[in-house]
């Protein structure tokens, strides 16, 4: 089932408490990541996505660096498998082509892998923790992926 929502580019400035409820519900309460891990300095001069339903209600988010890493990608428990993922992650691949990057590195939970996986993304290196969870560093080539 596909969910009928938009995602958006917004500012940190603009749409900083939507974002910050889906992360705190996904990351903070539903994984455990601890608060002092969540935030940081690069929420500021980050890209970032939101995904919204047509009522207005934020479900998805996620984050691009200047660097071409993809990061904080979350999407709340009811909205996953309806297509809201991946509408998040083609928007922000969409965003890094547009400013010129050849190739995007994110960090993927191991549980999650398999969605990236999916859209392209092919795992590189080893697994390790990360806020206490196994990771998987995973690049995609837009080189390739645009082609």
């Amino acid at each position: 089932m596909t969910t009928n929502c938009t995602v958006s580019q917004v500012t940190w400035a603009a749409a900083r408490g939507e974002i910050e409820a889906v992360r705190r519900a996904v990351f903070i309460e539903e994984l455990g990541i601890p608060p002092e891990l969540e935030w940081d300095a690069h929420d500021a001069t980050a890209l970032h996505v939101l995904a919204r339903l047509p009522d207005g209600r934020a479900v998805g988010t996620g984050r691009l660096l200047p660097e071409g890493r993809i990061g904080r990608v979350a999407v709340l428990p009811a909205w996953r498998g309806r297509g809201v993922g991946g509408a998040v992650l083609a928007a922000l691949v969409a965003a890094a082509a547009a400013r010129g990057h050849r190739a995007l590195v994110l960090s993927a939970q191991l549980p999650v892998v398999v969605f990236y996986r999916r859209r392209g993304w092919v795992p590189r290196g080893p697994v390790y923790q990360a806020g206490g969870l196994p990771h998987r560093d995973m690049v995609l080539d837009l080189c390739k992926s645009l082609a």
